[in-house]
């Protein structure tokens, strides 16, 4: 054991910038950091009720969890006390003087920006928000089944002190933070300040919370630590689901969609999901981890068991089975068919409640597909079971939809007459995507285009069969087959150079420019521009390329077809020239010239831009002689 005098170590470079922040800023709501410091007293309780099926020794005479709080206004402290699994020496320093999860740049930066009330939380800093009200923090705590008590303390100024304390001076078990209030604070030592704080933020965590009275008054019960998740919905109001939300999820918006139910049959067990109003700051993690609570008849089991499908990993909430083994193994927990029947049976659920949602509120749904669309659509290139379900909720912008979200249904409700495929463009932003091109002779015949600027987009489109019978299909891949649609009304035809005049610059292009391009042709998809470069009818689209290209061992890009516009005045002069012959020269130059200005429109550079520039040096000399 440690001697009594201890040690000052340092915090993680991290923490101590996340302490500065903490402490020398002033949110306008610092209640949240008793809510953090309540849940993180219910988790410890949680987690120790689950150890205690498999040694039910570490109870000892005490089986009921509590959390205990104690407000001394007069000292100007404020404790929060759980007899949970509490922390070794190992676990204090490991816990308390590092961020627990991922994400912790995007919290920082987040917070640095003002929005520290709404991240406090999410990535496992809930602790730290103690120092927002705090000018020091005591945090004593002896681990379940040990005959050891160590104690945490800090000033938030970068460094911790930990030191052994006699078993008299901590907890049978469990932990206790106590917090010494700062000059602006100190309303937080009051009776009545903390059971507005925990009425309106703690009132259904799984574990009660009692507040002891001054002067030997007793103990008043806060909360009862009752299953919000088994009761009937319409014994719950909307701030109840409000508050809880609060709890499961670490955040602070509103959620967008409350779903709660029971499931009876083969497999019994009650949900209560959120999927919330704002991104959480770990959407996009590599690690792709759900947040779910998994309790088997209301006892916590993890929140780390992937019941739901990666692409479903926003939502929070709690699963509560009645089937499954309380002694349930991290390699159980992979491969339990009862758990894999649960995930099932909820992820067709969500969809379901997403559908619903849509058609009842589509505003409120518009909000959930700005803020989580690009995950969903996760499920289209991974989830083929489902494709169809999410195909119903999908919502994309489109080249005809002026910003506003549209369905598939909608999309083939208008199709224009002989049109047999949805069309799609792939691009980094939709701005982007709309500059292209290739998408002038589809609007010129009036043809909606999916505008796909997800990079998930590149990957599901890929092994997407169709929707209602009609096939996906690029407008930058393959021949466009416009030819049997017809030209908005109103649109002026344009003159084209002939077929053979074409045909024989085609021919000319192709022959000078050899394997930069894989064929050059006359387009149906430019009315303006005068080339464009598009993907051969096997070949890969050029987003997916892109994006492959940035990952080590990606095969070398393609070449691509070069197609050009017959009613361009630029093709049109060209293609005369050709058929007549002479000037070899000039025609040369324009074919690589036209190559450059096609990867440009492409968003790329052309791919020697010495001889780009150098050629169109000499163009101008001609030009001025």
């Amino acid at each position: 054991m440690t001697d009594q005098a201890g040690e000052t170590l340092n915090f993680e470079a991290e923490v101590t910038k996340l302490l500065q922040l903490m402490v020398h800023s002033v949110y306008s709501n610092r209640d949240v950091f008793l809510r953090e410091l309540i849940s993180n007293a219910a988790d410890a309780c949680e987690k120790l009720r689950m150890q205690a099926l498999e040694q039910p020794e570490l109870l000892g005479d005490d089986p009921d969890f509590k959390i205990v709080l104690s407000a001394d206004k007069a000292g100007g402290t404020l404790s929060i006390a759980d007899n949970g699994i509490g922390m070794d020496r190992a676990e204090l320093v490991d816990n308390l003087g590092t961020i627990a999860r991922s994400g912790t740049r995007a919290f920082l930066d987040g917070l640095a920006g003002g929005d520290g009330v709404s991240l406090i939380g999410q990535f496992g800093v809930g602790f730290y928000s103690a120092f927002m009200v705090a000018s020091s923090v005591e945090v004593v705590s002896r681990h379940a089944g040990t005959d050891e008590a160590w104690r945490w303390w800090s000033d938030g100024t970068g460094t911790f002190h930990v030191e052994s304390v006699p078993l008299d001076e901590a907890p049978s078990r469990g932990t206790r933070v106590t917090l010494t209030l700062n000059d602006d604070s100190k309303p937080y030592a009051e009776q009545e300040t903390v059971e507005r704080v925990v009425a309106e933020y703690s009132a259904h965590v799984p574990v009660p919370i009692v507040l002891k009275l001054g002067n030997g008054a007793g103990e008043k019960t806060l909360a009862d630590g009752s299953a919000l998740w088994r009761k009937g919905r319409t014994d719950v109001a909307e701030t109840e689901y409000a508050e809880f939300y609060g709890h499961v999820s670490g955040q602070y918006d509103e959620p967008a969609l409350t779903i709660h139910y029971k499931a009876e049959g083969r497999h019994e067990y009650a949900v209560l999901l959120f999927i919330p109003s704002m991104k959480p700051f770990d959407l996009f993690d590599p690690e792709r981890r759900g947040r779910i609570k998994l309790y088997v008849r209301r006892v916590y089991i993890t929140d780390e068991a992937q019941i739901l499908p990666g692409w479903l990993r926003f939502v929070r909430g709690v699963i509560d089975s009645e089937d499954l083994p309380l002694n349930l193994s991290r390699e159980m927990l992979q491969t339990n068919p009862i758990l894999e029947a649960i995930g099932r049976g909820v992820t067709s659920r969500i969809l379901s409640e997403l559908d619903k949602l849509a058609d009842s509120d589509k505003e409120r749904f518009d909000k959930v597909w700005d803020a989580f669309g690009a995950v969903i659509k996760e499920g289209l290139y991974e989830d083929a079971e489902r494709r169809d379900a999410i195909y119903k909720i999908a919502r994309f912008k489109t080249t005809t939809s002026d910003g506003v979200w549209r369905s598939l249904s909608d999309y083939v409700t208008d199709l224009r007459p002989n049109q047999t495929a949805i069309y799609y463009a792939l691009g980094d932003d939709a701005k982007a995507i709309l500059a292209s091109p290739q998408l002038e002779g589809f609007a010129r015949r009036g043809i909606e285009v999916l505008l796909l600027s997800d990079p998930v987009d590149a990957f599901w489109v890929k092994t997407a069969l169709g929707f209602d019978g009609k096939p996906f299909q690029s407008v930058t891949q393959g021949a466009a087959g416009l030819e049997k649609v017809p030209v908005v009304e109103g649109v002026a035809d344009v003159e084209a150079a002939s077929d053979s005049a074409v045909g024989t610059l085609s021919a000319l292009f192709k022959q000078t420019l050899g394997d930069k391009v894989s064929d050059v042709r006359a387009s149906s998809r430019l009315t303006t521009s005068p080339v464009c470069l598009v993907a051969d009818e096997t070949g890969m689209d050029r987003q997916l390329e892109k994006i492959l290209a940035s990952h080590e061992g990606a095969p070398p890009a393609a070449a691509r077809v070069l197609e050009l516009n017959p009613g361009h005045p630029l093709i049109k002069g060209l293609a005369e020239k050709a058929a007549s012959g002479g000037q070899a020269e000039a025609l040369e130059d324009a074919a690589y010239l036209l190559y450059g200005e096609a990867r440009i429109l492409d968003g790329e550079p052309p791919d020697d831009p010495g001889d780009h520039a150098a050629r169109v040096g000499r163009l101008l000399m001609n030009a001025l002689s």
